[in-house]
């Protein structure tokens, strides 16, 4: 495991940019916001993400704090994943990235941005 960078902790934007290092981190976070979700589930609604890097995205999250897993023991086990608080505390992050994101793809397709 990677160490975490000398600012974390003291620095928001630092700490900010090391929880969610991750191609997938905030897109998981987005679909877990909409409330609790099986494994499977997360991979459908993320068929461009394999198997193995969205284990490896939640069980970084899951050991950040952020979220939150749930073995059930039944057979075969079902395992649910949800935001901790401190991943619901995320929220108002996430829809300020949705509006800002769709205002970007806006000015993408009025082609405001030089190639």
């Amino acid at each position: 495991m990677q160490s975490k960078p000398e600012n974390f902790g003291t620095c928001p934007f630092v700490t900010a940019q090391w929880l969610l290092r991750g191609k997938w981190s905030i897109v998981i976070l987005h679909h877990l916001s909409g409330g609790t979700l099986r494994f499977g589930e997360l991979e459908r609604r993320m068929p461009e993400l394999t198997h193995s890097t969205l284990s490896s995205q939640l069980k970084r999250l899951e050991a950040e704090g952020l979220v939150r897993r749930e073995v059930f023991p039944e057979v075969p086990p079902r395992v649910e994943y949800s935001l901790a608080q401190v991943g619901e505390d995320f929220a108002p992050v996430l829809a300020s990235i949705e509006t800002w994101g769709r205002g970007y793809a806006e000015h993408l397709k009025n082609g405001d941005v030089m190639a």
